[in-house]
């Protein structure tokens, strides 16, 4: 479904838009903020998109009437007809447009660089203009307390992971929860199935089976449905969700989720927008600046175990604990990270290596 509220109005509104100052480059204060989003996934997907639709409607409650209706463009595939989409609400009088998903980088980038007076932010890249950010969140540091409540929750010392694309990104999830349960079950190890989508639950239900035919007593997933966290309470596994508190689809195998918290961002540009400060910029914001948060712990993890996971995440707020400080062996053994050091965040923004405890090769 496709939803384009306001599409008639095209760029009549012009006016009241937020432009580029020409000669100075900044950004000219507006009197109303009319923001698109364009989506990869449904909004009901309960996960990745559906946060974001949060988002959405967190900015338009906070902004009251100094927001236009925004417009959402939801399933956008990535690539060509991402960018016709981006262009139509470009020419649709928008003047801030947020696309969220990686795929939907050298789209965007194209589309910003022929509408210079629209402000764009992109979700999870890193290409910029001087009218398009980029944003994202540190789902790692989720996922190193995940790993960690695996650690302690696994009988079978197998760990199933469902990766979507091999981008760093997921990468990083994949190795901050390694980390963690091998601090925990030295030898435990993570088996990875690659889906190669964002959102299929048919797909990623096949997965999560295979994964525990394989042996893993804990499902974790970097893509976006339920489908995987239904399948683990089906089997009688535990889970951790994506995005979303999906405690609902799995109420006994649910251990958490990685919540994903976009609203305060979405808010913070668009007022940004209004008052005309608004500048491009790259945005990496972790628990502590409040890009994510963790769901309500399963009852049925020992209280200790709990507690230990409440520990960790007010260390990682706190700067004390380092999801990817070393020491740390890559999966062939070898020492990549020293005692005392921490991968830094441009060697993570390209991280394209498994750490040890991680089963098969990774995509190339």
């Amino acid at each position: 479904m496709t939803r384009f509220p306001g599409l008639r109005h095209l760029v009549a509104g012009a006016a009241a838009m937020a432009v580029v100052a020409a000669a100075a480059g900044g950004v000219q204060a507006a009197d109303k903020v009319k923001a698109a989003f364009v989506y990869v996934g449904p909004v009901n997907d309960n996960g990745w998109t559906s946060r974001h639709d949060a988002g959405r409607q967190e900015m338009e409650k906070a902004l009251g009437d100094k927001a236009e209706k925004s417009a959402f463009v939801e399933n956008v595939p990535e690539g060509a007809d991402a960018e016709r989409v981006i262009q139509q609400l470009a020419l649709s009088g928008h003047n801030l447009i947020f696309t969220t998903s990686f795929g939907f980088m050298n789209p965007t980038q194209k589309v910003a660089q022929r509408f210079p007076n629209v402000m764009f932010e992109h979700a999870t890249g890193f290409k910029r203009e001087i009218n398009m950010s980029t944003y994202n969140a540190r789902f790692y540091e989720g996922r190193a307390v995940a790993g960690l409540l695996a650690g302690h929750m696994t009988k079978t010392k197998v760990i199933g992971y469902i990766g979507s694309f091999p981008i760093p990104e997921v990468v990083q999830g994949i190795d901050a929860t390694t980390i963690a349960l091998r601090k925990v079950a030295p030898d435990a190890i993570v088996k990875v199935i690659w889906v190669n989508t964002w959102v299929d639950p048919g797909k990623e239900a096949d997965a999560a089976k295979a994964l525990i035919d394989q042996g893993a007593d804990v499902i974790m997933q970097h893509t976006d449905s339920s489908a995987p966290c239904q399948v683990a309470q089906e089997r009688g596994v535990w889970c951790v969700g994506q995005a979303s508190d999906q405690t609902r689809f799995a109420p006994k195998a649910h251990l958490t989720a990685i919540v994903d918290e976009w609203g305060s961002y979405y808010i913070k540009r668009a007022k940004a927008v209004l008052d005309g400060t608004w500048k491009s910029e790259d945005v990496w914001g972790g628990m502590k600046d409040g890009f994510l948060s963790l769901a309500p712990f399963n009852p049925a993890i020992p209280a200790d175990v709990r507690a230990k996971a409440d520990q960790a995440v007010a260390d990682i707020k706190a700067g004390k604990l380092l999801p990817f400080a070393g020491p740390i062996k890559n999966q062939a053994g070898a020492e990549v990270v020293k005692a005392g050091e921490s991968i830094p965040d441009d060697k993570l923004a390209g991280l394209d290596w498994y750490v040890e405890g991680v089963q098969g090769q990774l995509p190339k």
